[in-house]
This record gives C-alpha cells, structure tokens and sequence, in this order.
C-alpha cells in the first residue's frame, strides 16, 4: 500500500512514521508514505498557499491553486483509490473505515489548515472526506497521523501475529476483553482462573462474555449500532 499526504508542514509527520509498527511496515515494504510540502506548488515565490475568505470572516482559506495543482500531479503518478479529506465535518472515522481503506492499493490524503480548503477543490476533487472526532484541530496533520496508523497495522505481515487485530476493540463492535499477564498473582490480586485452564475453547468463550460485558458497561451504543 502507498500513501501520499499533502501537507503545509511535513515535519509534524516525520516523527510519527520513523517508529514502532509504522517504521517496520515501511521496512519491510508493505507499506510506504510519501510526505509532500504544499509549498511546493505555492502561487508565488513567498510561498503562499492561503488567502483571505470572500465575504469577510477570521480566518484564511488554503487556495484552490495550489491545491488543485498538488493533486493533479500526483495522479498523474498513480491512480488513487480514494483522495482524502481530513475535515471536522467529514464522516466519523472507526474501526470498519479503516479496514476498508486497508484493502486499497493508493490512497491520497489532503492535511487542512486554517479555515480549510476552497470548497471547489472538495467538489470537484475530493473522494472521501474523514474525521476522527467531534473537535477541531489545529490542522488535519494528526488526524493523518491516525488514518495511517490504524490502517498501517490492518495490512498482513505487519503485525507479527496477524491474528492480534481480529481481536482489537471494536471489531465486531465490541470492546476487547481483559488482558493479563505474568505473575499470575500480585498483591493477591489474581488472574481469572479460566485463562490458565490451557482450554482455547473456553478462554475464546470466557473472552468473548467479557467483551459483550465490557461493551455494554462501557459502550452500550456499540451494541445499538449493531442490531441496526
């Protein structure tokens, strides 16, 4: 898989990808990301990239321009399976976008700034248009930072056991179960006896309880969401 980010400041981006299960993907070539300065296709020598919204207003508005050009030439490169819009007013981002977008071959992430983009480059260039929550950030760099992340892990071989994100919470729209780990007892505090049965069949069954219970005390609108 590859992904392209355009961005006005590539280097919030840098840290995030140079480590952990992000670093090994792109070692091991499953994935690359490819970080691309807006600037570079400024308006002017100066390097802008915004200007002021028609009708007044705070705020400036990142302009067509450059955007629009950022775009077109990157695809000229490749097809992208979606162009992508990290907006606070886009569709809300979960486990199921990501195991969807984890399935495609190239995708093209757009990092807003300021008030946002020019509405025409949305209409007319924008694919799908992501939010991973219901706040606003300073600019779409860390929400981009989390698309790759959550999708990153979601491609085989990633993982060393490729079986550990079946189990992630929200799969399946619940919650993971407790997990535990050596010593057996701390503080007197004790693992539930049926994790050291050494019967798969009944620590599956055991986990699976716990994760409806979990669910429900925790996020019964999971649940809701399920049987609609």
């Amino acid at each position: 898989m590859r992904i392209d980010i355009i961005t006005v400041l590539p280097e919030l981006l840098e840290g995030p990808f140079s480590h952990s299960i992000l670093k090994r993907a792109q070692t091991k070539g499953l994935l690359e990301v490819h970080l691309h300065n807006l600037r570079k296709w400024a308006v002017n020598e100066y390097g802008q990239v915004d200007d002021y919204q028609y009708g007044g207003g705070a705020g400036m508005v990142m302009m067509c321009e450059p955007l629009v050009k950022a775009i077109e030439e990157l695809s000229r490169e490749r097809s992208y399976d979606d162009v992508i819009y990290l907006t606070p007013d886009g569709e809300l981002f979960d486990q199921k976008s990501a195991n969807l977008l984890s399935l495609r071959e190239n995708i093209l992430m757009i990092c807003g700034h300021y008030k946002g983009i020019d509405e025409r480059v949305r209409e007319h260039f924008i694919t799908k248009e992501i939010s991973v929550g219901d706040y606003v950030l300073s600019g779409g760099e860390l929400a981009a930072a989390i698309l790759v992340d959550a999708i990153g892990r979601l491609i085989p071989g990633v993982l060393n056991d490729e079986t550990s994100a079946l189990f992630d919470s929200f799969q399946d729209n619940l919650l993971a179960a407790p997990v535990y780990t050596r010593p057996a007892e701390f503080r007197g505090w004790k693992v539930p006896e049926i994790l050291l049965s050494g019967d798969p069949k009944k620590v599956e069954e055991w986990r699976h309880e716990q994760s409806v219970k979990r669910t429900l005390e925790k996020r019964p609108g999971l649940l809701l969401d399920h049987d609609q």
